[in-house]
């Protein structure tokens, strides 16, 4: 298990390395100069030269791009051009409504749709199990942004019983932090509610037809020990796995949500930077949400490993 995890861990560095030249070479190449969005519009082309060269920004793109690497290898992720703040200092500011989206979503979205994958197999062909596969189509379908803005019109504008946007932190006051959060984890968690309902149906209703399945029936085991004891267990290495992506995808779902909702998050930095052409911010964020993705595939590898006794590594 050790040899298989370090030979992993050794496979994430050419990864994060094409990662960071990939990022690196689009900020550089696509149209869009930081430093006239610095010196703003009226600004003359010897005060735009002159910002260029205090943000480095004048110097041959390879040079530019090792001084970056040497940076990062030192733990500097460098200073936003447009907040004027370290970027680890702005990313630990921005960390907390992308955590508490990212949990309270995978809350939501699990103990939701495990229940309802797990029913609608049990009732397989009936009107539960169709209501089920129709929510699970129409809910993955559907943009989050759209999702967003039906339920900000319902719950907060119609009715009135949550805020519109805005974010309250957890330390600060906990009720109101759950009234501005409840909202955005429904919007990103209906995605992936029909996700893993989707393949929670589906596995369980594979199981079902095992052979051990009708023999603990046979024993006179209740519809409930049957399905949580063995038919679940048994089924939990795709859930599990399809879990763990959805972990990784709510890292492009929280750009959206954040922004509909107004939290200041990771997500909705990143959309700010990318408008700002803020590129030490950009580069920062992007390369961590693409360790977050590596790192979490390669647990999915090694719940695989623990998981499915056929999978040797």
């Amino acid at each position: 298990m050790l040899d298989f995890i370090a030979r992993r861990l050794v496979a994430i560095i050419p990864v994060l390395a094409v990662v960071a030249i990939f990022v690196f070479l689009m900020l550089r190449l696509t149209p869009g100069d930081p430093a006239a969005v610095i010196a703003g519009d009226n600004a003359t082309s010897d005060q735009i030269a002159l910002i260029r060269a205090k943000l480095g920004l004048d110097l041959p793109i390879w040079q530019q791009f090792f001084i970056w690497i040497g940076d990062i290898l030192r733990g500097n992720f460098g200073e936003s051009f447009f907040f004027k703040k370290t970027v680890t200092e702005l990313i630990a500011q921005r960390l907390e409504p992308t955590l508490a989206l990212s949990i309270c979503t995978l809350i939501v979205a699990v103990t939701t749709a495990v229940p309802l994958g797990v029913i609608a197999a049990y009732r397989h062909g009936s009107l539960l199990d169709r209501f089920v596969m129709g929510f699970s189509v129409l809910g993955f379908s559907l943009p989050s942004f759209v999702i967003g803005y039906c339920l900000i019109y319902i719950f907060a504008i119609d009715l009135g019983w949550l805020p519109v946007q805005g974010y309250t932190r957890i330390g600060v006051d906990f009720w109101a932090f759950l009234e501005h959060i409840i909202l955005p984890s429904i919007t990103l968690g209906i995605i992936y509610v029909a996700l893993i309902a989707r393949i929670t149906r589906a596995s369980v209703l594979e199981v079902l037809n095992e052979d051990y399945i009708r023999t603990a029936r046979a024993k006179g085991l209740s519809n409930r020990v049957v399905l949580m004891r063995h038919a679940l267990r048994n089924a939990a290495v795709p859930i599990l796995t399809v879990i763990g992506i959805g972990i990784a995808l709510l890292i492009g779902g929280a750009v959206v949500t954040e922004s509909v909702f107004g939290l200041p998050g990771l997500g909705r930095l990143t959309v700010e930077a990318v408008l700002s052409r803020d590129f030490p911010t950009i580069q920062a964020v992007i390369l961590m949400f693409s360790v977050v993705y590596v790192v979490i595939n390669l647990l999915i590898d090694i719940g695989y490993t623990l998981f499915d006794p056929r999978i040797r590594y």
